[in-house]
């Protein structure tokens, strides 16, 4: 594939796989499922998710066994995002062209979707049967990076 075709195999896959692993909008409590799906899914590059693609295909990963890193990263974006456009912080009305959640969910449901969405990142990267295999010293390695660069 050229790298044109696969950043946007790559995004729509990473879309794809947030949508999977973030609760539904209708499972309770249901407003803060909604801020954090609101704040993660259907807009951004994915530059960060297709680093994490791009990097473990030079080392002959599978796409499957890179999803949940993918995700982890793209969570701990998404959750840096909330928290920058908080009214303590930049207090910013726009992201992406759309209101910015706390706009949207207020500012405490705000703090508690960018909380939720930096622990799901660990939560994922912690479980084995997500990470597809990753060696165990390999798997904690990661989530001390995950947490130096949080």
């Amino acid at each position: 594939m050229k790298p044109e075709s696969d950043l946007q195999v790559w995004r729509e896959r990473i879309e794809s796989v947030l949508a999977t692993a973030l609760p539904a909008e209708d499972l309770a409590p249901q407003r803060l499922h909604q801020a954090m799906r609101y704040a993660t899914l259907g807009g951004g590059k994915r530059i960060r998710a297709c680093l994490v693609y791009a990097a473990g295909s030079i080392f002959g990963a599978s796409e499957e066994a890179l999803d949940a890193a993918a995700a982890a990263v793209e969570m701990t974006h998404a959750y840096s995002l909330i928290h920058d456009d908080l009214p303590s912080m930049d207090n910013d009305d726009f992201r992406r062209g759309k209101p910015t959640n706390h706009k949207v969910y207020g500012e405490a449901m705000a703090i508690l979707a960018g909380d939720s969405l930096l622990t799901m990142a660990f939560d994922l990267i912690s479980r084995p049967e997500l990470m597809k295999g990753c060696d165990p010293v390999r798997q904690v390695r990661m989530l001390q990076e995950l947490a130096y660069g949080s």
